[in-house]
């Protein structure tokens, strides 16, 4: 079914244009009465990044949240998988993550969590959009059944002490020195702490957030600055979050940036030696390198193929019975652990992996040589290019030159108006030429 506005990672878009004051007053309304079950005085945890726009859209949810009876729980910045965590361990009966994730500044968004601390179904979210649009002013609470809202303390400790139980007993990272870049985002107090209190010299990057630096020259997004600040402070590794700190990026002592197909592998593989494996499986999206999944099947797992977004990962990790996923953004789902994307959890999981075997990052994390990938992007403001008969001709004529030696994926973005055009394969000039070809016939369509 299609959606007004949610996408595959909730609501997101230009603060004070699409995600406005109005809206978010609006989705606190829906959301509260939809998740309004029983008698008991009912509650939402609300977390958010350090975007300037997340003042304005934390108030006006508190306004609608409250207005139709719901108590509001205010944890100020936290990462979205802490939101997640918090919401079930805090028994709340929803939470929110206001968060645009590793989009720049001027965008932000609305994540929301069922008590379980899972994402919204496409269903639910539905039946948001529809109260959304309709007419809430007569299903608003009486003056004496108004909600409250208030800001709490102690979650960033909390989420620190979940972080730490999620390695083995006793485990230490002294002698590590860690380079640690939060994105100036959610995670600009936790990570570093966390580290610290975990043994590691820690190095922090991105720890100052002013509302505007979020994800700016630095982050999951733009590792460059980190590889620099490795190879400069000689630091055994380099850990990249994102604004929301659901993703993450490891950079070697070699100043090489690690992606998050590489970082499954190692993950998979460690799990599948311990016996720690659910099932010998990896659930990944369609973005996933060849490289990757032929690795997997020389040791004997199996590489699942979802769209793209966490949240078909997990879902298809939910319905299989596995226990890792993720993309090669750097979203890993450990859900032995989490309930969502934790970048932090991931990469404590690969420190775990590096003091095991005392063995540099640049030889833990290289399990298998990935095939060559191209990606690129073509912007449009309106209609379906995909849908053009040119395009699909080039994209047919493109899928026959592969020849079954590689792998196209053209799709519409989730997030913003791009389609993505990605080719991989044996022969890397083959994969250009067919991206390419591609790109131009898309560009032609969008113009």
């Amino acid at each position: 079914m299609a959606r007004k506005y949610f996408g595959t990672d909730g609501i997101r878009g230009r603060a004070n244009h699409l995600i406005t004051a109005d809206l978010a007053l609006k989705v606190g309304q829906a959301a509260g009465l939809l998740f309004r079950r029983g008698e008991h005085r009912h509650r939402v945890l609300i977390g958010k990044d350090t975007r300037l726009s997340g003042y304005m859209i934390e108030t006006a949810l508190v306004a609608g949240f409250t207005s139709v009876g719901m108590d509001v729980l205010l944890t100020g910045p936290m990462p979205t998988p802490a939101v997640a965590m918090l919401t079930r361990s805090m028994r709340a009966d929803l939470g929110v993550m206001i968060s645009a994730s590793h989009n720049p500044y001027d965008d932000n968004g609305i994540k929301l969590f069922g008590p379980d601390g899972y994402k919204l179904s496409d269903e639910v979210e539905h039946e948001i959009e529809e109260l959304i649009d309709g007419d809430l002013t007569k299903r608003v609470a009486k003056p004496a059944a108004l909600g409250r809202a208030k800001r709490i303390d102690g979650v960033q400790d909390r989420y620190i002490e979940f972080a730490k139980r999620t390695l083995p007993k006793n485990l230490s990272l002294e002698g590590l020195r860690a380079v640690i870049d939060c994105a100036n985002g959610a995670a600009y107090k936790v990570a570093p702490e966390a580290l610290w209190e975990l043994g590691a010299e820690v190095i922090p990057m991105g720890v100052d957030p002013d509302g505007f630096n979020i994800n700016k020259e630095c982050g999951s997004t733009s590792p460059d600055a980190l590889a620099r600040k490795v190879r400069e402070m000689r630091a055994d590794i380099g850990i990249a979050l994102d604004g929301d700190a659901d993703r993450v990026l490891i950079v070697d002592e070699l100043g090489h940036v690690v992606d998050g197909d590489q970082l499954l592998a190692v993950i998979a593989e460690t799990w599948k030696e311990e016996g720690l494996l659910a099932k010998p499986g990896v659930v990944a999206t369609v973005m996933s390198n060849l490289g990757f999944e032929r690795h997997l099947k020389g040791i004997g797992l199996s590489l699942v193929r979802t769209p793209v977004g966490d949240r078909y990962v997990l879902e298809q990790m939910r319905e299989q019975g596995y226990n890792v996923g993720g993309e090669t953004s750097g979203h890993i789902i450990l859900s032995d652990y989490t309930t969502t994307g934790d970048g932090f959890v991931a990469a404590l999981q690969v420190l775990a992996v590096v003091k095991k075997f005392d063995r540099p990052v640049s030889e833990v994390c290289h399990r298998f040589e990935a095939l060559p990938q191209v990606t690129k992007n073509v912007r449009y403001r309106s209609g379906k290019p995909l849908e053009d008969k040119k395009v699909r001709s080039v994209i047919a004529d493109a899928e026959q030159r592969l020849n079954g030696h590689g792998r196209l994926i053209v799709r519409p973005s989730g997030t913003e108006p791009v389609i993505r055009v990605t080719g991989e394969g044996d022969d890397k000039f083959l994969v250009e030429e067919i991206v390419d070809d591609i790109v131009d016939a898309v560009s032609a369509a969008a113009a």
